[in-house]
Parts: structure tokens; C-alpha cells; sequence
């Protein structure tokens, strides 16, 4: 196949947007079954286009409102934003301070360039398959704890499109968290602190959280193969130095102590390197995984268009969307099963 022409971008994005893109499906979810009234009329979202032109405050009556405009403003980028006490595309109409933020999905996101420190295969934009083993760690050792620690029951992984993956939490109770709960939540899951000129970024006390021995039983499956041989750590004393930077002072005094390389794997099985960024505030936007670069490479899209195809099914997306539909599917018993439970109640309030 041809190199790609940035040029044809335009013209691949209306084709994109008119064959593929899944409407159903992504209003199916951001409504959340109608069950409020005005809920995805209330929702913003903002549009990436063409030279960086940014348009905020978008909101539509349905999934056919929102199909006309993302296929009259072929978006090379949507993010979601909160549902807002009134409707975002009309909050210049709305008396000051009255226009508020009232529900977002708590979403993580997790980039690559976060596990610089403890790379060596690559570094920042750059990405290489051994990187992923990073990615899977953390999405392994951050989904037990929100299933497990929280109770959160609607988890959606997907892949950034750039160098991470997000987490969406979508159960109704997170969707109303205040700031300051997430922040809580974010601080419980928050083990590597600090920026670039900070050196030690772990600091464990010596009784141990739970949270974090749990963590430690999960990475533990994966670091062997991949700090010890996939990226051979403890090669070089420039890399085996940057290791000793990010831990504790009380591990970092036994390991001068230590000459062999298995006396300092023992004691590195004890450290833990967990680092996500997040969305605290209610009000944040946050780039929707169905863009095309969050979905698949521009060759890719062009391979599927060239071919002729009106319909994701017959496309590679088919079993990224199916997933995304079982979500729902989960999405939806559960909903369900709430109102029964509510409906129930209220009969038996009845006939007391």
C-alpha cells in the first residue's frame, strides 16, 4: 500500500464518519436508558477539527442530532465532558453561575511515558511491544482494586489511541461523586509521586496497605520476565542507580549493602511502580476512544474504505465493538435491575 497522504485525511474522516462509526451503540451508552429526563441533551461534548480549530459547549437532542453534526464537522477528535444542569450548547443563555457541572464518569488515564523511569527499551513518545507488558500491569492492578476495593462494577478499558489506555467508571453512583472523592480515590490508587526532579517517588511505610500487597501479587506474575530479561534492569550501574532512586530509604541502605544481582531482585520483589494520570474534576472533558486515532491507524482506515466497506461488522473494529456492546449489555441488567429493586420497594411500602 501507498505511503499516506495527511492531505486525504479530510475526505477519509467523512467516509469514516458516515460508514463506520457505531451512533447506536455510543448514544445507546452516554443515554444511560433515558432513565433522566434531559440526560444526553445536558451532556457536552467538543469538537477537534481541521488546523486545531476547537468547539466546545456541543450538545444534541438524540442520536440523530449528533450524527448529522459529526457528519457535517468530520471532528478529527471528540471529547465528552459532563451533563450539565442545562444544556451546554445554550449556556450563554444561563443566568452566571447557574450553568453547573452535575455528572462525569470518573475516568483513568494512563500514559506510557509515565513508566519512563523503569523503560529501557524506549522513551517517551516512542513505543515498542515489551512497553505494553507496563500497560497490562497497570490496568490489571487498577481494575482489581476498583472492582474489589470500590465495588465499581462498570469498568471500560480502551486504548487512548495515542500511548496509554482510559478507564471509564460509569456505575450511576460514580457518575455523582464530588471532586473530592475522586481525588480520594485517585490518592488511594497513587503510589509514585512526584516529577522528573524528583529521585525517590515511592514512599512505603513499613506496615504495608493491603492495596498495595495485592498489587505486588499481580506485578509479580509479569517482572521477572520483564525487568530481569526484557529489560534487563540491573545490567549497567547508570540503570541499576535509576532503579535506587525510586525506592524507599530503608530498601535503598539494604541494597547498598547487597553485591549480588539476586541479593537486589529479592529486594526489588518488595517495590511496587504503579502511575496513572486521572480526571478529578466533574467538569473535565475527555477524549472519546471513537475517534479515528483512538480507534486505528490512518492505513488501516484506508485499507477498510478502499475495500469498500459500510459497516464496522465487516471491519477489524467488529471485535473492539462487540465488547463495547456486552458492556452496555452489563450496563443495562444492571439498570434494570435497580428499578425492579426500587419498584419493589415501593409496592411493599404500599401495602404497610
Amino acid at each position: 500500500m501507498e505511503s499516506f497522504d495527511p492531505a486525504e485525511l479530510p475526505e477519509l474522516l467523512k467516509l469514516y464518519y458516515r460508514r463506520l462509526f457505531p451512533y447506536a451503540q455510543y448514544y445507546r451508552w452516554l443515554n444511560y436508558g433515558g432513565v433522566v429526563k434531559n440526560y444526553f441533551q445536558h451532556r457536552e461534548f467538543s469538537f477537534t477539527l481541521k488546523d486545531d480549530i476547537y468547539i466546545r459547549y456541543q450538545s444534541f437532542n438524540n442520536q440523530s442530532d449528533l450524527e448529522k453534526e459529526m457528519q457535517k464537522m468530520n471532528p478529527y477528535k471528540i471529547d465528552i465532558g459532563a451533563v450539565y444542569s442545562h444544556r451546554p450548547n445554550l449556556h450563554n443563555t444561563v443566568k452566571l453561575g447557574a450553568f453547573q457541572a452535575q455528572e462525569k464518569e470518573l475516568v483513568f488515564d494512563i500514559d506510557m511515558t509515565d513508566y519512563d523511569d523503569v523503560r529501557r527499551c524506549c522513551s517517551s513518545a516512542d513505543i515498542c511491544s515489551k512497553c505494553w507488558t507496563l500497560m497490562t500491569m497497570a490496568i490489571r492492578v487498577i481494575d482489581r482494586a476498583l472492582k474489589e476495593d470500590f465495588g465499581f462494577k462498570h469498568r471500560l478499558w480502551v486504548y487512548s489511541g495515542r500511548r496509554g489506555v482510559h478507564c471509564w467508571v460509569c456505575d450511576e453512583s460514580v457518575r455523582k461523586l464530588s471532586s473530592a472523592v475522586r481525588s480520594g480515590i485517585v490518592e488511594y490508587l497513587s503510589l509514585v509521586k512526584g516529577g522528573q526532579d524528583v529521585k525517590k517517588k515511592v514512599h512505603l511505610s513499613e506496615k504495608i496497605h493491603p492495596f498495595v500487597r495485592r498489587s505486588i501479587n499481580i506485578i509479580k506474575k509479569y517482572f521477572e520476565e520483564y525487568a530481569l530479561v526484557g529489560q534487563d534492569i540491573l545490567e549497567n550501574k547508570e540503570s541499576w542507580d535509576k532503579i535506587l532512586a525510586l525506592l524507599p530509604e530503608n530498601i535503598l541502605y539494604k541494597t547498598f549493602k547487597s553485591h549480588s544481582s539476586l541479593q537486589r531482585w529479592e529486594q526489588l520483589k518488595k517495590t511496587i511502580s504503579t502511575s496513572q494520570v486521572y480526571s478529578i474534576e466533574i467538569k473535565s472533558l475527555q477524549e472519546s476512544w471513537l475517534c479515528v486515532h483512538a480507534l486505528l491507524s490512518t492505513n488501516m482506515l484506508i485499507m477498510m474504505l478502499m475495500l469498500g466497506h459500510s459497516d464496522y461488522k465487516k471491519t477489524s473494529l467488529a471485535p473492539y465493538v462487540k465488547v463495547f456492546e456486552q458492556f452496555l449489555e452489563n450496563l443495562d441488567k444492571s439498570r434494570k435491575g435497580e428499578l425492579l429493586k426500587k419498584s419493589g420497594k415501593f409496592f411493599l411500602f404500599l401495602f404497610l
